[in-house]
């Protein structure tokens, strides 16, 4: 071994690849080779403590291991563990795609086998980002077609996918298996057909709120009658009618099926005569649970379930009526993920559906539920980990039914395991926030959105700073914060002050001044990301920023105070920052930066940046 490794070059590294402590695979490779010590900094092994492992042994153990931000420190020890690493891993995870090129990603790990790509910016899910700003997958599948031909899976998020890039990849990649793609658009049901034609080892064809253009249910009737891979099969956000012939000729060659979610043409009958071919599933999405579209009795619906008997996650159930609600309780003892985000159920609907489900971690729900629902979830939830409440009618800002903070604190004091929350209201109170934390204290992800921007706690209309205050004092585990109503800057020195694992920070239409933004990035140690919109900071405050951002993943900005001066400088103090403005329509102040998006990077400028985009 090299007496005197040196640490790789940080060009090498991709976002996706962390520097991060000593943890599970230090202390994995440590008990191999007992001689060997745990530094804390870990850019130099001694060799005369050290034994060398042969090369077979060591990309063997590294194998093993699966967290990236593990490989990645196991990656900095040294030389030799450098290129075990390099040549051992499988998956790389790619968390901006404009953060590294897909050449540098080839050049560095030769043997790829599964790629997770994200693309736009999240506020891209708020309409922020125009259609075509960018993120196209061809510029990779190319790339990918030359290095890495055995290419297996590949999981897109927020990408631009044209039905050329599908056909591409279906033709060019023999033995491609898994297929991803969530809130990715650009593409239609023609591609689809092209993958369903060509990938003669299909394993996985998931595709999640997309914006598709759906020409119809063709494509499913091109699946070769050979095809007997199948494990997961996702097209519940189609609206088109599929070949139910076809379905259930797939469904019954697929004996591995463990996933199955249709979209909402579906009918109960259709979907009894699918689970009768595969009562191996583990995760099911159901189509419409209307009257109308039943021909036998409920007894026999019931029965369908009972032979489910791996089933844990239940989806769908769009249009469900108290009348078949029962067709799922024998099924619901097992479940643990229940999502009814399509499911407009009101409080005693709820109540008896979740009498049967002791054993959720997971539940996501619309506050058609109202605050009764929520105090069911908390006598019949004890182990829940995870709740999101969606509003069934967020832009009906006459609507004043829905959820409150009292249901919230029901939730908060039957389940105290919860972890992560998405609650969607349209009051809440400082002491009620206050109590929820209280109640659960172990919180990573807390993301309150109180629909009516710059509410204030509606009993004694102060703002919701001690609100927030609470969470980030009482919740040290929080890794992600969304925060919402009438906050001043008070709210961000609590954040900066005591948040020291947060990671992703979500505003909007907060603040007071500059100052709050500062805080934040005086403190908050491991931020990655910071997305702000509709707040006052400016200039002082994204320049505030200087010796943060390299170290974080990506800041974005729009509706603030930013001038181009402010980008300007940011861009030549960080040069290894690409700092975007992407302009608006034609008369907008050019001296102003409406919309700013900073993101580190290896791969230097974009080379795709369409004309409203400016790179500075």
């Amino acid at each position: 071994m090299d007496p005197n490794p040196k640490r790789p070059k940080t060009v090498d590294r991709v976002d996706s690849v962390e520097v991060v402590n000593s943890s599970e695979s230090t202390q994995l490779l440590c008990s191999i080779d007992p001689n060997r010590k745990r530094a804390k900094t870990v850019d130099r092994v001694d060799s005369a403590e050290s034994t060398q492992f042969p090369d077979e042994v060591l990309e063997r153990v590294l194998s093993l291991i699966d967290s990236h931000k593990d490989r990645s420190s196991v990656s900095l020890v040294c030389k030799d563990w450098y290129n075990a690493e390099r040549w051992s891993r499988r998956h790389v995870f790619i968390g901006n795609c404009y953060s590294v090129s897909p050449e540098i990603v080839a050049a560095r790990f030769p043997r790829i086998r599964s790629v997770t790509i994200k693309g736009k910016p999240r506020f891209s899910d708020f309409n922020l980002v125009p259609e075509d700003w960018g993120a196209d997958i061809y510029p990779w599948l190319s790339v990918f077609a030359l290095a890495y031909p055995f290419l297996e899976e590949l999981r897109l998020k927020r990408m631009a996918v044209s039905d050329e890039s599908l056909e591409f990849l279906a033709t060019k990649f023999c033995n491609f298996k898994a297929l991803s793609l969530l809130s990715c658009d650009g593409f239609s049901t023609d591609g689809l057909k092209a993958i369903a034609t060509h990938c003669k080892n299909l394993t996985e064809l998931d595709i999640q709120e997309n914006g598709i253009d759906d020409l119809g249910g063709h494509w499913l009737s091109c699946f070769p009658e050979t095809l007997t891979s199948l494990e997961v099969l996702n097209f519940a956000s189609l609206n088109s009618e599929v070949s139910f012939d076809a379905l259930e000729k797939l469904v019954s060659r697929c004996k591995s099926l463990k996933v199955l979610k249709v979209n909402r043409n579906i009918s109960l009958d259709q979907l009894q005569k699918l689970l009768s071919h595969c009562p191996q599933l583990m995760e099911l999405g159901t189509g419409a649970f209307t009257q109308e579209l039943i021909s036998g009795p409920v007894t026999e619906f019931k029965n369908m379930f009972s032979n489910c008997r791996n089933l844990i996650t239940l989806s769908g159930l769009w249009d469900a009526t108290p009348l078949y609600l029962p067709v799922i309780y024998p099924a619901c003892a097992r479940l643990t993920f229940l999502n009814l985000s399509y499911a407009t159920l009101r409080s005693d609907e709820l109540a008896n559906l979740l009498s049967h489900c002791k054993s959720l971690r997971r539940l996501w729900l619309l506050d058609t539920v109202g605050d009764k629902g929520l105090e069911a979830v908390g006598s019949c939830c004890p182990f829940l980990e995870e709740l999101r409440v969606f509003p069934a009618h967020p832009f009906d800002q006459q609507i004043f039914l829905g959820v409150t903070e009292s249901g919230f604190v029901s939730v908060s004091r039957g389940c105290p395991r919860l972890r992560y929350v998405l609650y969607f209201c349209r009051q809440m109170t400082n002491a009620a926030v206050a109590a929820i934390a209280k109640n659960c204290p172990d919180f990573t992800h807390f993301r309150l959105c109180i629909m009516n921007p710059g509410q204030p706690d509606y009993l004694t209309k102060e703002p919701m700073d001690e609100a927030f205050g609470s969470i980030v004092k009482t919740c040290t585990k929080l890794q992600r914060l969304a925060i919402s109503g009438l906050l001043t800057d008070r709210t961000f020195e609590y954040i900066g002050k005591y948040s020291k694992n947060l990671e992703t920070l979500s505003v909007a239409f907060a603040g007071s001044s500059d100052l709050g933004m500062e805080y934040v990035l005086q403190g908050c140690p491991k931020l990655r990301k910071l997305e702000i919109r509709d707040c006052p900071f400016g200039n002082a405050a994204l320049l505030s920023g200087l010796t943060k951002y390299e170290s974080m993943r990506s800041l974005w900005m729009s509706a603030c105070n930013v001038s181009m001066n402010a980008c300007r400088a940011l861009a030549k103090e960080k040069p290894r920052l690409n700092v975007e403005v992407i302009r608006d329509e034609d008369g907008a102040d050019d001296s102003q930066a409406h919309k700013v998006y900073v993101y580190r990077t290896v791969a230097g400028p974009r080379r795709d940046a369409p004309p409203f985009v400016l790179t500075l």
